[in-house]
């Protein structure tokens, strides 16, 4: 099949990759009510067709904390990508390059920073998350910023990992135990022979790279998730920014906030920006939606940092109208990653064409000729209403 839409690599990555993998890219927390609210909110926007536009000239750059982009998007961070294709990480910073936009690396990418910004050939932003152990993230910090990434992005909504009861059933998560679970594990991996030719016997090292130096015991996933879960830190509050202010001088971008008064303490604690997400579904089930929440939070402090959204974004369109209602650009996550399990390195940057086209399309049908002035003026103003209830 070649892929088309979002969706086609989705269905590409799931025929490639084994269950578990698949499923820990495609999964959310408990029931997923709110990862399918992602989409369906934004699904539920209506975009205003305008006609007898003067569209000659188009302006889809934007720049974000001292960068340009070619377009309001970033690849988000998103763990493991090294198992959906060989040095995952490193594929995907190779087609952000050559989209002209940023990817953002998780703390628990397999690839480490050092090897992503030496093969890209450019720095990645960096996503960070608060753990008990302040002397590892020091040297974190340090290691990002030896590197020369420019952009760390605080993910705060995770004091706490989420269950996602798809990565119990999968075999992934440690509480799948018993030797039932080893034997699932196995048999998945042999009935895909691409991934296993290419992920797993030629991707290694199959660990996280960036946290590989704290846990040099470890001998497999279960090792390093047990280290990371155990480090997690419930007595974060908002003080925490000024330690980590102490150690990184650039910009510095909270992702999780769902609330307006949270983007207000936000601001208070000086951060440059936040991300309007949820973790894509995959934290708290039942929450809204990134979409539902953005209008009040941008409205709130949109004239104070920089405010960004990620969760349920599948298309250009769906970009134009996150724009609309007062982001100043997107995270893709799951998008990126099914290309990357689809196909590496040129199904990410076949993919980010068609997000380009798709958003070039839709500015034109909207007349909006600068992506970055997109207003909610764009928008049907009866479909808002629904969005707001």
């Amino acid at each position: 099949m070649l892929p088309a839409s979002i969706s086609d690599y989705r269905e590409l990555a799931r025929r490639r990759l084994p269950r578990m993998i698949f499923d820990y890219i495609d999964g959310g927390a408990y029931a997923e009510v709110t990862l399918q609210r992602n989409v369906a909110d934004i699904e539920a926007i209506a975009l205003r067709q305008r006609v007898m536009k003067d569209m000659t000239q188009l302006s889809m750059g934007v720049s974000l904390f001292g960068q340009q982009l070619s377009m309001p998007l970033a690849l988000a961070p998103v763990g493991m990508a090294g198992m959906y294709g060989r040095r995952g990480e490193v594929q995907a910073a190779k087609a952000a390059k050559a989209a002209a936009v940023p990817f953002c690396l998780s703390t628990v990418g397999i690839c480490p920073l050092e090897e992503v910004a030496r093969d890209a050939g450019t720095p990645p932003w960096f996503q960070l998350y608060m753990l008990k152990d302040r002397g590892y993230m020091r040297e974190l910090l340090a290691r990002a910023k030896a590197v020369g990434s420019q952009v760390l992005v605080f993910t705060v909504d995770l004091p706490v990992p989420g269950t996602r009861y798809r990565d119990v059933r999968s075999g992934l998560s440690s509480r799948a135990a018993g030797p039932g679970a080893g034997i699932n594990r196995v048999w998945q991996g042999l009935t895909r022979p691409g991934w296993l030719w290419d992920v797993y016997l030629n991707g290694r090292p199959h660990v996280f790279g960036n946290v590989a130096g704290a846990v040099p015991q470890a001998r497999g996933f279960n090792d390093f998730w047990g280290w990371i879960g155990a480090n997690f830190d419930r007595s974060v509050a908002w003080k925490e920014i000024d330690w980590v202010r102490e150690s990184w001088d650039g910009p510095i971008v909270l992702k999780g906030v769902l609330d307006v008064e949270d983007a207000r303490d936000a601001v208070r604690a000086g951060a440059d920006g936040i991300v309007v997400s949820n973790h894509g579904g995959r934290q708290l089930d039942g929450v809204k939606s990134s979409i539902a929440a953005l209008p009040r939070i941008a409205d709130a402090v949109g004239g104070d940092l920089t405010v960004l959204m990620d969760g349920g974004i599948r298309s250009g369109l769906d970009i134009l109208k996150a724009l609309a209602l007062g982001a100043k650009g997107v995270l893709i996550g799951r998008a990126w990653a099914f290309a990357l399990g689809a196909g590496g390195q040129p199904m990410i940057e076949r993919m980010l064409g068609t997000l380009r086209a798709e958003l070039a399309t839709a500015m034109i049908l909207t007349g909006c000729t600068d992506a970055g002035r997109a207003d909610k003026t764009l928008l049907d103003e009866a479909s808002l209403k629904k969005l707001a209830r």
